[in-house]
């Protein structure tokens, strides 16, 4: 019996092994956890008491880009992460994103405080702890300082645009979605009248505004895109002139497009000087963000109380930051010519698709019923979907035909 009872043990102790083992297979066959919004701590001294959250997709590559998202009023980082569809490009293209978080202890609304002197200006408030989160990401993440690009909504808009006047050589380029120029307002009072009925500046004061933000600051400036809803009632679409206005003058270009496209979703787009501003118009939206839900490489987002199911402006945004297929597109300096000269790339990129393809993907524009290459104009023939047309880029925002 004790022979017999000593097998049993020994038995049971080969049957556990062979459990354990199993279980470590299983364990390690399963993948690894999903990447996910995460809110970050210590990210430095925070004068502006935000709270900072950041998302690393599965893969990111040292040296990757990072964008910015600031939430509109009433949203909060995880709503504007999850309705906005950046979350899509993040993970196809290997970027970070890093959406900081306004608590109702500093606006009762959560909103950004884009109207607040000690908010608003370089080296103080939330400005500087959105910068704060933008250099612990390139201290901890490996972003590359060169592509960090920040988009937002109404009050996140406004702290965007906020962003790109403060901190110019921490911005590549950036995005300000239903609006305000930089320092419209300076107080709560005056900031009602400049999101409803708007101010009206002229370029050179709107441009002074936003020079004198960092004071004797010569280098690269950020490329800006400006979009608004022509039915937006809360921030007239008379601030979308405005911020044109405002940022063709500190980048030197006119005020005068040189090229317009029609998109889909009742937007047009009209580009100035060599791509360093874009202003969309999306005919009948309110206030919000557009996006577009769907599977298709151009669609986005999911539709709900300010993301308007229009188009996808996040894909726009991110051709426009140069984050397709995880490069970068190079900054343009900022030139008072409207006529861009075309930069030799080392791997010059080409694309066969019909002509309405091209003019969607912001490669082209249509004008008198006939497609142009951006950047060299040079006629590709009829705008629709059965003409086809092979285009190269060879530099920021210029293509020519052929390949």
């Amino acid at each position: 019996m004790r022979r017999s009872s000593s097998l049993l043990t020994r038995l049971a102790g080969v049957a556990a092994g062979v459990v354990l083992a199993a279980a470590a297979v299983l364990v390690a066959a399963l993948p690894a956890q999903a990447a996910a919004l995460t809110q970050v701590t210590g990210f430095g001294s925070n004068p502006g008491n935000l709270a900072m959250y950041a998302y690393r997709p599965d893969g990111l590559p040292a040296n990757a880009p990072a964008v910015v998202l600031l939430h509109g009023c009433t949203q909060n980082a995880s709503t504007y992460f999850t309705n906005s569809g950046w979350q899509k490009y993040a993970d196809q293209w290997k970027f970070a994103l890093i959406v900081p978080q306004q608590p109702s202890a500093n606006n009762a609304n959560s909103c950004f405080n884009w109207f607040e002197t000690g908010d608003t200006a370089r080296g103080q408030g939330e400005a500087l702890s959105i910068k704060q989160m933008v250099d612990y990401a390139k201290a901890n993440y490996s972003v590359d300082g060169s592509r960090v690009y920040v988009s937002g909504l109404s009050a996140g808009a406004a702290m965007s645009a906020v962003m790109l006047a403060t901190y110019p050589d921490v911005f590549a380029a950036g995005s300000v979605i239903a609006g305000i120029p930089y320092r419209c307002a300076t107080s709560t009072t005056n900031a009602f009248s400049c999101m409803n009925p708007g101010v009206d500046k002229t370029p050179a004061q709107w441009g002074d505004l936003v020079r004198n933000a960092y004071a004797g600051y010569t280098g690269k400036r950020p490329r800006v895109a400006v979009w608004h809803g022509t039915s937006d009632t809360t921030v007239a679409p008379l601030n979308a002139a405005e911020s044109r206005d405002q940022w063709t003058n500190v980048l030197g270009v006119s005020q005068t497009p040189t090229s317009t496209a029609s998109l889909p979703g009742g937007t047009s787009l009209e580009v100035y000087g060599s791509d360093q501003v874009r202003l969309y118009r999306v005919s009948g939206m309110g206030h919000g963000t557009p996006v577009d839900p769907g599977s298709a490489a151009d669609q986005c987002g999911t539709a709900g109380a300010y993301f308007l199911d229009t188009i996808c402006s996040t894909y726009r945004d991110a051709l426009f930051f140069g984050l397709n297929g995880g490069g970068g597109t190079p900054t343009p300096t900022a030139t008072a010519s409207p006529t861009p000269s075309p930069t030799p790339t080392t791997a010059p990129v080409c694309v066969t698709a019909s002509n309405y393809a091209h003019v969607t993907a912001g490669r082209a524009y249509q004008s008198g019923g006939y497609a142009y290459a951006l950047g060299s104009n040079q006629r590709m023939g009829l705008y629709n979907t059965f003409y086809t047309s092979t285009l190269k880029q060879t530099g920021p925002a210029y293509w020519v035909i052929g390949c």
